[in-house]
């Protein structure tokens, strides 16, 4: 299964590659063989890349937080948050390498109350001003508990592209998929200070099965 965010890149790169082949044909020899093997780097990074994995939510647990991303957990962290909390709050950062699946997942169950894109630069994603000066989402929803959590798509120094479908009004469970960001970036999740955290730096997590803690 691919992501469908993917579709026109996987079938350019498939495009790309039977031409890159054919003149590799055309060509003959010894001289065909770097285009050749271009062309089949081409398409299967591009299947591989926007590959989109079934997943399923380990717990039924109404209070569960789970990894919006693959990747590795690089900041456990505490943060005065004024966006969407308004207050002292915990920040789990998880980056994600251009060989991670980069389909992104709803961390808990609760309504989508905030939702904002910012353009900006592309530092590193684990620079540490990338939260603050990079190209990202911000999105925030509202836990039945009323436990607020707000979560970041952000682009990295590869990253050109933030796709994500929710918008404000929108109930959402743990698990959901709910967008991508291309070749490489980062996942911030902020909770409240309340929250506990089953996962420490350097653990690899999954989108939508690792637990990364409980509101």
């Amino acid at each position: 299964m691919f992501a469908r965010e993917g579709y026109a890149l996987i079938t350019g790169s498939i495009i790309l590659g039977a031409i890159m082949l054919v003149v590799a044909f055309l060509v003959g020899g010894t001289c065909a063989v770097l285009p050749g093997m271009i062309a089949v780097f081409v398409v299967v990074f591009a299947l591989y890349f926007f590959r989109d994995p079934k997943r399923t939510p380990p717990t039924k647990d109404a209070n569960v937080l789970l990894s919006p991303a693959d990747g590795k957990v690089i900041k456990i962290d505490e943060l005065d948050e004024t966006l969407f909390l308004n207050a002292h709050a915990k920040r789990v950062t998880i980056f994600l390498s251009p060989l991670d699946v980069h389909v992104n997942r709803i961390p808990a169950d609760g309504v989508i109350e905030f939702v904002n894109y910012v353009s900006g630069d592309y530092l590193v994603a684990w620079h540490p001003k990338a939260s603050e000066l990079n190209e990202r989402s911000e999105i925030g929803l509202v836990h039945p508990s009323g436990a607020k959590v707000l979560f970041k798509q952000i682009a990295g120094a590869v990253a050109r592209r933030i796709v994500y479908h929710v918008s404000v009004g929108d109930r959402v469970h743990a698990g959901d998929r709910f967008g991508i960001v291309k070749f490489g970036s980062r996942m911030d999740i902020i909770v409240p200070e309340t929250a506990t955290f089953d996962v420490v730096v350097g653990d690899k997590v999954r989108g939508g099965e690792t637990i990364l803690g409980y509101l």
